[in-house]
This record gives C-alpha cells, sequence and structure tokens, in this order.
C-alpha cells in the first residue's frame, strides 16, 4: 500500500488553497555530518535543516560503530590491492642524488568512500590518523570534496588547536559549532 501525499487546507479571508505535501520532502544541499573516532566512537553529529528523519542518540551510535566496522572490511575487500601495491612500489621508489633508494609512502587502505541511495548520498573522508568525516547530502549537490575539505580545515582550525580538546572524545566545541553552521548554511543557500 503506497503513502498517498497528506492534504492539508489554508483558509484565508479572500481564498481557500489546497496544497500537497509530498511523502518526501525536498532536500537541499548538505544534511548532516557525522565524526567517528579511530576507535569508531562518535565523537561528533549534526544535522542541518529537515532533510533527513531525526535519530535518536541511540541510532547515531550504532550508525558510526556499524560504519567503522563496514569500512575496515571494504578496506580489505579489494584481492588485487597487495599485487597492485607491489608494482606500484617498484615505479614509484626515489633514488637520491647519493644513490640512496626511498620508498614512497603506501596509500592508506580506503574502504567504503560513497554510498548513494535513492534519498541521500554519504561520502566519507578517512584522515590519516583514522578518523572518519561522513556528510550526508542530497542527490544534486555538487563538489562534495571540496565541500569535506573545508569541513576538515574547519576541525583542524577550531578542534585540533584547541587546547582543551582531547582527542578521540566528542568534539565540544562553540567556535567549530558556529563556523561549521555558518559555512554549511552559506553553501544551502547559494542553491
Amino acid at each position: 500500500m503506497r503513502n498517498e501525499p497528506e492534504t492539508y487546507t489554508q483558509t484565508s479571508l479572500d481564498s481557500t488553497h489546497t496544497n500537497q505535501r509530498p511523502h518526501h520532502h525536498h532536500i537541499m544541499g548538505i544534511l548532516a555530518l557525522i565524526v567517528i573516532n579511530k576507535a569508531g566512537g562518535l565523537i561528533y553529529n549534526r544535522t542541518f535543516g529537515d532533510g533527513l528523519n531525526q535519530l535518536n542518540t541511540n541510532d547515531y551510535l550504532v550508525l558510526a560503530g556499524t560504519f567503522h566496522g563496514v569500512h575496515a572490511i571494504t578496506a580489505r575487500l579489494n584481492p588485487l590491492k597487495g599485487l597492485m601495491y607491489a608494482q606500484h612500489q617498484q615505479a614509484a621508489s626515489v633514488t637520491t642524488a647519493g644513490g640512496v633508494t626511498i620508498p614512497s609512502r603506501p596509500d592508506p587502505p580506503s574502504g567504503l568512500e560513497v554510498m548513494e541511495t535513492e534519498n541521500f548520498r554519504l561520502q566519507c573522508f578517512n584522515t590519516l590518523t583514522g578518523i572518519k568525516f561522513l556528510l550526508f547530502t542530497d542527490m544534486m549537490q555538487t563538489n562534495v570534496d571540496l565541500t569535506m575539505r573545508k569541513v576538515y580545515d574547519l576541525y583542524s582550525d577550531y578542534v585540533m588547536k584547541n587546547p582543551f580538546y582531547q582527542l578521540e572524545m566528542p568534539i565540544r566545541c562553540e567556535a567549530f559549532d558556529r563556523k561549521l553552521n555558518s559555512y554549511i548554511r552559506e553553501q544551502n543557500s547559494a542553491r
């Protein structure tokens, strides 16, 4: 059985208007940000606007732990990674003027990076220290990589440089919240 759109009537002094409210709201831009520490713990979550159904705290904790596990498994899924890595290492070694060969640094295993559904897109940025930034956007959002980079820059500037912040702990930084909300509002209103 399909859900029919909810109908509501608005009455004014001069006329009556009937509006259809669709079952799926029109989703705009950047919907939410979740930050997960390297152990899979939720350390930050924020929703922007009303594009996503609201989850309770326990749901966010489960989501963070589940994504962390799926990411770890998907990072190990590619059986050709070891062979390709060995070939890449041979080609990417650098020889110095003194004749010393220095191997290049390997790329970290990448795991799940993008997940698309019919209603939203999830993009993951995994830092070298294992912190994962999950950005939920609508399907039409462009330049998600640039947005993710800016979010990471704000994290670096306002969280990591905060002398009171303890690594791996929940992020409680008013300056970060303010700057992030301002940036996301600017991005969502530019559409």
